[in-house]
């Protein structure tokens, strides 16, 4: 049986991405890494608790499974990153060293490994920003990102590795909780909106950023690993499109279906200066032009998605309770 091997398995994409590659992949072994199991992994016979930093234990893994795809996505986000850089900065990019090295000894087929739209900088040419865009990140998790996809264009370079990214702006789950990202924001609103709380926004209510829908980004991401290697033109990390949207957009979405929602701003937060340095929205056009790449969901549909599954949820812990 051949194997795929997920880092950062618990986390808001790792979570779904597991789930769909289990149900595209019936044929394939999914084993799924984090440095502990979520209530979810602990009974599952192919989650390892590892910590991405062990290198002798990940090459043991590596031995054993020889996978022959590697989706690497443990980090810590932007937010999170600020609180304690020298460590971000090492997980991110020490795990991802790793995980090249490892994967190029083990002769894996494909590796996926997301960057984001953390890499751009204060200093945009335009508000939509093109693919190759000026870089100046301001936060240690925007440098670690840009950072390892130089890293992965000189391991796809130096050794053939077919190292395959996208640049991710801002996901929206139902699934997962917030988890220490910039834009953690738009999912919280949500959570909000179910439970009849005001929602108290750390970014201004004009502070416009890229956002997606996280089936689009499990979609985006499997199709990227299923183009032919030959149309991908662009070997740093393609830039990924969903919609642009602020708070205010957010807060009217939702009150089209609960007109009693209300939000109020907090004003200070350290993530407003990191909003400020990112993008308001996305030119993704290399994306679409390489691999056909189309977002489904734009923020009416996102809304809708969010609060119908929010809502059943609650509907259903409460049947529980």
């Amino acid at each position: 049986m051949e194997n795929i091997l997920v880092t950062g398995a618990g986390g808001q994409i790792g979570s779904e991405l597991v789930e769909v590659l289990r149900q595209q992949f019936p044929e394939k072994r999914i084993i799924s890494l984090d440095i502990k199991a979520k209530p979810n992994q602990e009974n599952d016979p192919d989650f390892l608790a590892v910590n991405i930093l062990d290198k002798p234990l990940l090459e043991r893994i590596y031995s054993e499974f020889k996978p022959v795809q590697v989706y690497h996505l443990a980090a810590i986000l932007s937010a999170a990153g600020e609180k304690d850089p020298l460590r971000t900065w090492d997980l991110n990019m020490e795990g991802l060293l790793n995980i090249l090295d490892l994967s190029v000894k083990y002769k894996t087929g494909k590796l996926f490994w997301p960057s984001s739209i953390a890499v751009f900088g204060p200093y945009p040419t335009t508000s939509r920003s093109g693919q190759n865009e000026k870089m100046a990140p301001i936060t240690v998790y925007g440098i670690s990102k840009l950072a390892g996809e130089n890293w992965c264009h000189y391991y796809r370079h130096q050794y053939g590795l077919d190292v395959r990214s996208l640049r991710f702006p801002g996901l929206i789950s139902w699934k997962t909780a917030p988890g220490g990202g910039t834009t953690d924001y738009a999912v919280q609103i949500y959570l909000d909106a179910v439970e009849g709380k005001t929602h108290s926004c750390y970014l201004a209510p004009t502070t416009y950023l890229p956002m997606m829908y996280m089936p689009d980004a499990i979609r985006a991401i499997m199709e990227l690993m299923r183009t032919d290697a030959y149309r991908l033109k662009n070997h740093l990390a393609y830039n990924l499109s969903g919609f642009s949207a602020c708070p205010n957009d957010f807060m009217g979405s939702i009150k089209e279906i609960q007109p009693d929602f209300n939000m109020e701003t907090l004003e200070g937060d350290s993530r407003q200066k990191i909003a400020d340095s990112w993008p308001n929205d996305i030119d993704d056009t290399q994306a679409q032009v390489d691999w056909n790449w189309k977002r489904d969901y734009d923020l009416k549909a996102t809304t809708y998605a969010m609060i119908h599954h929010l809502k059943a949820e609650k509907d259903k812990e409460a049947v529980l309770a």
